[in-house]
C-alpha cells in the first residue's frame, strides 16, 4: 500500500459552513502509484471537545453512487450527535461521486414501457435497453471504469487516513458504505478502531442475489401490512384474514389495468404499495387507499381512483427505469462479482417476480443489468470479508428492511463475530439517525463509538416509526 505524504489544505468553501473541506490526490490504479490521478472531495467537522478528542472517525454513505455528494454531508448530518463532541468527523465523496473525479454515463433513452408487471413480449427491449446503458457507461468510462470499485474506495479511506496523520480510524458505514468498512478492515486491520455498520449487505450474495433479494424483501413487508390489516377489518373492511387482504390489492391492481392508461395506473399502484407497506407508520394510509380505490374501481369511477392514486404514490420504490443517470459508479461497483451472460436467466427470474413481487417494482431486481453485457472485467477479485485483528463491531440492521435484507447483517455478524442490533418492526433503511430519532438506538451506538461500550451480542429495539395504534377486532 502506497502511503502518501500529502497533507490536506483545508478551506471553509463548502455547501455546509460548520465544516472544513480539501481535495486529496490518489492513484487511479494503486498498483499503478506513478500513472494517472485522481482527486477526493474530503471535508471534516473538527472535535468540538478537544479535550476528550479521540481520533478521526471516518463515515461512508450507502450507494454505490446513488447518494451523489452526500459523502462530504455526512459529517454536518451528524453535527448534533454525541459522535461529533469526541471526534474529528471525516466524509468524502468516494471515487466516481460528487465533488470527486466523477464517473459519468452518455446516457441513452429507453424504448421498453415501464411497467411493473411486463409481459414477456417486452422482455428482449428491455435488454436492449440495459445493453445500451452499458455502451453509454463504457464510452464515458473509458480507462477509469475498471478502478471505481470497493478495493480502492477502501485505498482512499486509508490514503485519508495517511494524510491526516492518524494511526487509526474509526468508522461509520451506511448500507453498501458499511460493506466499504469491511473491505476496509480486512484489508488493513491494523488501522481499524471502533467501527459500526449500519444496513449491511450479505457477505455471501453476489450483486445480483442482492438485488433479488430487494424485490422479496418488499413482498414481505406487504404480506406483514396484510396480516396487520386482517387483524383489524372492522377498520379496513379489507378481510379477516391476510389472504384475503391480499386478494383486495390484488383486485385493485386488475380494476386499475382494465382503465384506459390501465399500466401507468397499475404500476404506480405497485409502487405505491411496495413504499407504504415498508413505512410502518403507513400503514392505516395503505388500508384506507386500497379500500378507497376498490370502491372507485368498483363504481367505474376512473376520474376518482386516479385522483387518490395521484394522492398517495409515492413515485415508486427504487425504479431503475427511465432515469437520467449523470454519474455511473453503480454500474461500475456492481460489475465486481458475476452476472449470467444468458439473457433467459433473467427472463426466468422476471416472470417469478411479475407474479410474486411485483411490488416496488420488484421485477426490475430480476430484469438484465449492465452485467449481462459487461465490457471490462474487474482487475482484482472482490474481498472475502475476515475479522483479523480489530476490534469486535457493532451492526445495526431493520428486521425490514426493503434494500439490505436483515439476513444481510445477520451474516456479517456472525461471519465477523460483531454484536448485532435489530430494529425490529421497521421498515426503515439505514437506522441510525439518518431514519429518524431512536433513543435506544442511539444510546447503544454512542455508547460503543464514544465510550466504547458494546451492547449485548444480540439484542433488539423498536423501530423509529411505529405502526398507528389500531385497535384489533
Amino acid at each position: 500500500m502506497l502511503q502518501t505524504t500529502q497533507r490536506l489544505e483545508w478551506t471553509a468553501a463548502g455547501p455546509d459552513e460548520r465544516l472544513e473541506y480539501a481535495t486529496l490526490d490518489v492513484p487511479l490504479d494503486y498498483a499503478d502509484p506513478e500513472g494517472e490521478r485522481i482527486s477526493i472531495a474530503v471535508s471534516r467537522l473538527r472535535a468540538k471537545d478537544p479535550v476528550r478528542r479521540r481520533g478521526i472517525l471516518l463515515g461512508v454513505s450507502g450507494g454505490p453512487g446513488g447518494d451523489g455528494g452526500q459523502g462530504r454531508d455526512l459529517p454536518g448530518r451528524l453535527y448534533d450527535t454525541p459522535l461529533a463532541d469526541v471526534y474529528d468527523l471525516i466524509g468524502f465523496d468516494p471515487r466516481g461521486t460528487g465533488a470527486s473525479t466523477q464517473l459519468s454515463i452518455e446516457v441513452t433513452p429507453t424504448t421498453a414501457p415501464f411497467d411493473s408487471r411486463p409481459p414477456d413480449e417486452v422482455f428482449a427491449a428491455m435488454a436492449a435497453d440495459m445493453y445500451e446503458r452499458e455502451q453509454g457507461c463504457r464510452r464515458a468510462g473509458g480507462t477509469v471504469r475498471p478502478h471505481i470499485n470497493t478495493r480502492n474506495t477502501a485505498r482512499d479511506m486509508d490514503a485519508i487516513r495517511a494524510a491526516l496523520g492518524e494511526d487509526r480510524l474509526s468508522f461509520l458505514g451506511y448500507a453498501y458504505g458499511s460493506y466499504v468498512g469491511v473491505v476496509y478492515g480486512t484489508m488493513f486491520p491494523a488501522r481499524l478502531d471502533r467501527s459500526v455498520l449500519d444496513s449491511c449487505v450479505h457477505p455471501g450474495w453476489t450483486w445480483r442475489r442482492q438485488f433479488l433479494a430487494q424485490a422479496a424483501a418488499v413482498r414481505a413487508n406487504v404480506d406483514r401490512w396484510s396480516e396487520w390489516t386482517a387483524r383489524r377489518n372492522g377498520h379496513f373492511g379489507l378481510g379477516t384474514t391476510a389472504r384475503e387482504v391480499f386478494a383486495a390489492v390484488e383486485r385493485v391492481a386488475a380494476r386499475l389495468e382494465a382503465q384506459p392508461h390501465g399500466t401507468h395506473a397499475r404500476t404506480s399502484f405497485d409502487g405505491t404499495v411496495g413504499s407504504l407497506a415498508t413505512d410502518r407508520s403507513a400503514w392505516e394510509k395503505l388500508g384506507l387507499l386500497v379500500g378507497g380505490l376498490l370502491a372507485a374501481t368498483a363504481e367505474g369511477d376512473a376520474e376518482r381512483a386516479g385522483t387518490l392514486l395521484a394522492r398517495h404514490s409515492t413515485g415508486g420504490w427504487g425504479a431503475r427505469a427511465n432515469e437520467q443517470v449523470r454519474q455511473s459508479v453503480l454500474e461500475a461497483v456492481t460489475l465486481e462479482t458475476e452476472w449470467p451472460a444468458d439473457l433467459e436467466t433473467y427472463y426466468a427470474d422476471m416472470r417469478e417476480c411479475r407474479e410474486k413481487y411485483p411490488f416496488g417494482h420488484g421485477v426490475l431486481r430480476a430484469a438484465p443489468w449492465v452485467g449481462a453485457f459487461r465490457t471490462f472485467e474487474s482487475p482484482e477479485p472482490p474481498t472475502v470479508p475476515a475479522r483479523d485483528g480489530y476490534p469486535v463491531g457493532l451492526i445495526v440492521q431493520a428486521d425490514g428492511d426493503p434494500l439490505d435484507d436483515h439476513e444481510g447483517g445477520v451474516a456479517m455478524a456472525e461471519l465477523l463475530g460483531h454484536h448485532l442490533i435489530t430494529v425490529e418492526d421497521s421498515g426503515d433503511h439505514e437506522v441510525y439517525v439518518l431514519s429518524g430519532s431512536n433513543p435506544e438506538l442511539e444510546a447503544y451506538v454512542e455508547g460503543y463509538l464514544v465510550d466504547g461500550v458494546l451492547p449485548p451480542a444480540r439484542v433488539s429495539v423498536p423501530g423509529a416509526h411505529p405502526v398507528p395504534a389500531i385497535p384489533e377486532d
